[in-house]
């Protein structure tokens, strides 16, 4: 049985909350899972390259890593909550420059 997505939320965030979109995008396998995830903080007057995508996680090319201002880096996974904390975090610290 193939993955079903489970979440796919895109959040528009006002010009005077800092502007931008939250997306959140959750794939579960046949027992409810986690398998697939994108979890992104999208910008585009932030961040021109990389899509705009200001900070974010995901396990696309076959590992887990985070995107940060047009790099990314191979994290280590603990849990998929572990990972929605982690981007958490780093949104607020974002929202708080």
């Amino acid at each position: 049985m193939a993955d079903k997505q489970l979440v796919d939320e895109v959040h528009h965030i006002y010009r005077k909350r800092g502007n931008g979109q939250l997306r959140r995008e959750v794939w579960v396998d046949e027992r409810g899972e986690v398998t697939r995830y994108n979890l992104a903080y999208i910008n585009h007057a932030i961040c021109a390259v990389d899509n705009g995508r200001v900070v974010g996680y995901d396990n696309q090319h076959g590992y887990h890593h985070r995107h940060y201002l047009g790099d990314m880096h191979p994290i280590d996974f603990i849990s998929f909550e572990d990972i929605e904390a982690r981007f958490e975090e780093d949104w607020m610290a974002l929202r708080r420059r």
